[in-house]
């Protein structure tokens, strides 16, 4: 049993981890802990490797304040995105927890979108306390980004040698924080043993990776995938794949462009953090999602389709979903692989599509939320049920009254303050009607991390896909409800297009 941090509102709380020790702080009745470091600074010599074990310090440590966020682009307005400083030095964590609850308590690691480009664990819109109230311990991380985060080239992959990483360093990061939280939880109340991980976008689509990473096996029990693709084709680190450069090809392709042919590891190492920035990575074009499990090493060797289609992942209790209107602002002809899709139909396959959304216009603005999210999320929670599973399907359909713009349904990205019952910091005025969705879409959230079944507390009942399967919950601006899935035409048309193609 984890000593009780002490619940009197002017005395700091202090936690003994394998570190040393902690000074936290107390809000609103929950006790964070932040700028934790997981792993040692990825700096120097430590560039392009495996996270490594943290050191440890004297005396108390004041986890007051969060760390710096990883190097990134400017922010452009995404709340997803922490306060400045940046740095290389990031491998940090926050942890939230109730300061009088009895342990051990469920824990929720939550792992940021942002493209692999973007965003951090420190945002005041993943701000842990709301949830933590509820009876839970929340963790948020930074992970390597960009190419500092995704990135291969043949002299880093002599250096590491045939067991050693190569190109997945911020997936291994994601490792890293989890193992941590599997040796450190306990001291914050925390049960190691019922662990959830949640995320969104990038953050989504890590998760569905650690879900067939041989390395994360065990380090988590259930996983909530929001908007998190699905269908994504991965970049072998060492081979081509179609025609096209592999990861260590494109690492070539790079250095050259910055004057290092032939460079050495050690050459690499010592370009400057703001050089690596430009042009940026692209999480579409295929840059930052890799394949580098090689000669049985390394943490992914498939893509999460066809590893979810031969039973692989985690058997663990699995809610997944998308919001209504994801990418609503793009065309397929627009953005790379949806471009390649919309190219590669037939005649009748595009007649039968446009048909389904009602002509042409109706295909060009909603087909690309369907390709990337909402197919694909549907057709994994099938595969995840078909293996017996417990799995819960949703589809976010909340546009707060305030929200700017004329939009169809729910944008990408906008279900994230719900989650965490943080309005506050959500990029528009709320009102009553979204505090009521919140509070349900907390509720549910950490209901499922507490008992691995997001029912219960008299909330309406979400139906369990394997009993129910076509039914999902829909989270409205009426509240949530239970539905039949949306545009099923649609979606079958696209699995058909998939199942072709693929």
């Amino acid at each position: 049993m984890a000593p009780r941090i002490p619940p009197a509102a002017d005395v700091n709380p202090v936690v003994r981890i394998g570190q040393g020790a902690l000074v936290g702080r107390i809000e609103a009745g929950v006790a964070g802990f932040k700028g934790v470091p997981y792993a040692a600074p990825p700096v120097g010599p430590l560039r392009w490797r495996a996270p490594q074990p943290p050191a440890g310090w004297p005396g108390l440590r004041d986890a007051a304040t969060v760390g710096p966020i990883c190097v990134q682009p400017p922010a452009g307005g995404d709340p997803g995105v922490g306060p400045l400083p940046m740095s290389e030095d990031c491998l940090t964590l926050n942890v939230w927890t109730p300061d009088a609850g009895d342990g051990p308590l469920p824990v929720m690691v939550w792992i940021h979108g942002g493209a692999l480009i973007s965003g951090s664990g420190t945002a005041a819109l993943y701000d842990g306390t709301a949830l933590a109230r509820r009876g839970v311990v929340v963790v948020t991380i930074n992970y390597r980004l960009g190419r500092l985060g995704v990135f291969a080239h043949p002299a880093l992959s002599a250096e590491a040698g045939g067991g050693g990483l190569v190109g997945n360093y911020g997936l291994a990061d994601m490792i890293a924080g989890l193992e941590w939280v599997r040796d450190n939880i306990a001291v914050f109340g925390g049960d190691p043993a019922n662990v959830t991980v949640f995320g969104e976008s990038a953050g989504g689509a890590a998760i569905l990776r650690l879900m067939i990473a041989g390395p994360a096996r065990g380090l988590f029990h259930r996983a909530v995938v929001q908007s998190g693709l699905g269908r994504d084709v991965g970049t072998p680190v060492f081979a081509g794949r179609d025609g096209r450069p592999s990861l260590e090809a494109r690492g070539v392709a790079f250095a050259d462009s910055l004057g290092l042919a032939g460079a050495t590891a050690a050459q690499l190492r010592a370009v400057p953090t703001g050089r690596l920035l430009s042009p940026p990575p692209s999480f579409y074009g295929g840059d930052l999602l890799v394949l580098d499990g090689h000669d049985g090493h390394g943490l992914i060797d498939a893509d999460v389709e066809p590893a979810f289609a031969a039973g692989r992942q985690a058997a663990v209790p699995l809610i997944i979903g998308s919001n209504s209107d994801e990418f609503g602002d793009i065309r397929p002809e627009d953005m790379s692989p949806w471009r390649e899709l919309d190219a590669a139909m037939t005649g009748p396959e595009r007649q039968a599509l446009h048909a389904a959304y009602g002509g042409a216009d109706g295909y060009r603005a909603g087909v690309v939320s369907d390709l990337a999210f909402n197919e694909p999320a549907r057709r994994l929670a099938r595969l995840h049920a078909r293996a017996g599973h417990p799995t819960w399907l949703y589809r976010f359909d909340v546009v707060a009254a305030a929200m700017p713009g004329a939009r169809a349904g729910a944008p990408h990205g906008s279900e994230r303050p719900y989650v965490f019952d943080n309005l506050s910091a959500a990029p528009w005025p709320v009102g009553e009607r979204d505090r009521r969705v919140a509070t349900a879409m907390a509720g549910y959230w950490t209901g499922f991390a507490a008992t691995g079944d997001p029912n219960g507390d008299q909330r309406p009942v979400w139906p369990e896909y394997r009993a129910t399967p076509g039914q999902l919950l829909m989270f409205g601006n009426d509240g949530p409800a239970a539905a039949p899935v949306p545009f099923v035409e649609r979606l079958d048309l696209i699995e058909a297009l998939y199942a072709r193609i693929h």
